[in-house]
């Protein structure tokens, strides 16, 4: 089963939402804000994909960090920063079996059609 995380909100989740809908390619939504994040998912995230492609350094949420917070992730705490504030997740993830994607741009639509066809 294929799995769209992100918030409802945003624009990129959005896209991907429409694109998928009309490809009429089934999937979940998870919402990070109405469903929460787990440690145990986000680790799982982390060793199946680079970990800095699913921190977000744009968002409004990590401006608002304190220096303390940014500082935090030289330490290995990225799974309990972005536990902490799911906000700070590049958006969309998305998962397929084993596969982590992350973003809605045209290679990831590629890479996510790619794989699709290998189910």
């Amino acid at each position: 089963m294929l799995i769209v995380y992100g918030i409802k909100n945003c624009d990129s989740v959005k896209k991907t939402r429409k694109w998928l809908e009309a490809s009429d390619i089934p999937y979940a939504f998870h919402d990070f804000r109405v469903d929460g994040i787990s440690a145990a998912l986000v680790t799982d995230w982390c060793a199946k994909i680079d970990e800095r492609i699913l921190l977000n350094r744009r968002s409004t949420t990590w401006k608002q960090l304190s220096d303390a917070d940014k500082n935090s992730l030289e330490q290995g705490k990225l799974v309990e920063l972005l536990v902490a504030h799911p906000t700070l997740i590049k958006r969309p993830v998305i998962a397929l079996e084993d596969r982590i994607m992350v973003g809605s741009d045209d290679s990831t639509r590629t890479t996510l059609l790619s794989e699709l066809q290998r189910t």
